[in-house]
């Protein structure tokens, strides 16, 4: 049986009720949001790991439940029980990329339960099997920081090395996608965003040194295959593994594997992610085809770019994030919505004009300007529909209609945020320098 959360979270609350101490709305939005994830998702299992289910959805996503559980690395700095709660989700994640680092979600025992009986190579064990390069980041990410947050080392096992090995022979496979991969995803009956074209291969890419992603962390399918957030995010989680390798495990041959992948796909974005602009200058592009093609926009999901600096790509001043972002947070991104309420990205995954919290979470903890950062407060505060939660998408002129009454990632994005504008930061991520 799981502990309260407030058996180890007396220090948290009580920093937040002294910097918020004049907000009661933040102050009752946050405890509401911080244990969301904690009280209804996560399911700790006999074997040690933990699964944990995205909310509305009984499956494990790869990339929501490192995100879910990431503001917990602070408890875990102070708390063996924290700590090794989230041992076990990395644990779990780990075994599902080793069990195959095609697929997206996965169910709690091998129940055969899906969410479509797709045209790809299924198991019992799968929800879902869309590729997305961000589902293989986040596990090592979440690695990562729970390593800098407590020292604990003992979840870099032979497990962890045999899905580290798995995720770039995968990466390596997809940089000549078309050559080399025998991936595939068709779904009959669906949206065109939910399936892939040319028989379930995607449109034709040429090479470019990144590596190919059929799908967005929002589930839908690329349109050009090189997906430019993802695979910055790739780069620094590949340089994560060079570390670990060479302080933790080592192995230098997985640093220098690491490295020289990271080197590849960089090299690939610069050369062939980046555009010039007319009015913001030079931006980096959302999607690339390597043939000349480019798609410019954003989407509310991370990795986006604009979340790119707390990803740890770049920092939140360079002069190309900041002319991207400029485009990302203006009328030029297709994405972008202002209503009466509020203004902020959204997704094509929901309709016109609904805004994602995850995105508003996202535009404040990479803003520069305490204004900015002031003003997303006060617009989490007027758009959770008297909920005390986050959602998905909510419309811009009215967020008493929105997506996703139980959306634990938003309420964890949320929670994040708060706590950074209270100067706790988890160590090891970019934003805490």
């Amino acid at each position: 049986m799981q502990k309260s959360l407030s058996d180890f979270n007396t220090s948290l609350t009580n920093i937040i009720n002294q910097h918020f101490k004049d907000d009661l709305k933040i102050r009752t939005m946050f405890e509401n949001c911080f244990s969301n994830t904690y009280d209804t998702t996560l399911r700790p299992q006999e074997d040690g790991t933990t699964f944990v289910i995205t909310g509305d959805i009984p499956a494990m996503w790869l990339r929501d439940s490192a995100a879910q559980v990431r503001p917990y690395l602070l408890l875990a700095e102070n708390s063996e029980y924290m700590s090794d709660l989230i041992h076990g989700v990395i644990q779990k994640q780990l075994k599902y990329i080793i069990h195959d680092p095609y697929a997206n979600a996965f169910n709690e025992t091998a129940n055969g339960q899906r969410y479509h009986d797709d045209k790809t190579e299924m198991t019992p064990l799968m929800w879902e099997r869309k590729y997305e390069i961000d589902s293989l980041c986040y596990p090592i990410q979440l690695a990562y920081l729970l390593w800098k947050a407590t020292n604990r080392t003992d979840h870099f096992n032979s497990t962890f090395e045999q899905a580290t090995k798995a995720i770039i022979e995968t990466w390596k496979i997809e940089q000549y996608h078309t050559k080399k991969s025998s991936y595939y995803f068709s779904r009959d009956s669906c949206p065109a965003q939910d399936t892939l074209s040319h028989d379930g291969k995607g449109a034709p890419v040429g090479y470019t040194g990144m590596t190919w992603s059929g799908f967005r962390p929002s589930d839908d399918a690329c349109q050009y295959g090189y997906l430019i957030p993802s695979n910055m995010f790739a780069v620094v989680v590949l340089k994560y593994i060079a570390e670990i390798a060479t302080e933790v495990l080592d192995d230098t041959v997985l640093a220098q594997v690491a490295i020289q992948l990271a080197e590849e796909i960089d090299q690939g974005i610069q050369r062939y992610g980046k555009v010039e602009h007319p009015k913001f200058g030079t931006i980096y592009a959302y999607e690339t085809d390597g043939l000349g093609n480019h798609l410019l926009m954003d989407d509310a999901n991370v990795p986006s770019l604009l979340s790119i600096p707390y990803l740890g790509y770049c920092d939140a001043d360079d002069p190309i994030y900041l002319n991207t972002r400029k485009f990302i947070l203006s009328d030029s991104n297709p994405y972008y919505y202002s209503g009466e309420v509020a203004s902020g990205v959204g997704s094509p995954h929901t309709p016109e004009d609904f805004i994602w919290h995850i995105a508003l979470s996202i535009q404040g903890l990479t803003a520069t300007s305490s204004n900015e950062k002031a003003a997303i407060l006060e617009t989490f505060k007027r758009t959770d529909a008297k909920t005390n939660l986050m959602h998905e998408g909510f419309h811009v002129d009215n967020p008493d209609i929105f997506t996703r009454s139980w959306f634990a990632w938003a309420n964890s994005m949320f929670s994040e945020f708060v706590l950074a504008q209270c100067g706790q930061y988890v160590k090891g991520s970019p934003l805490a320098k």
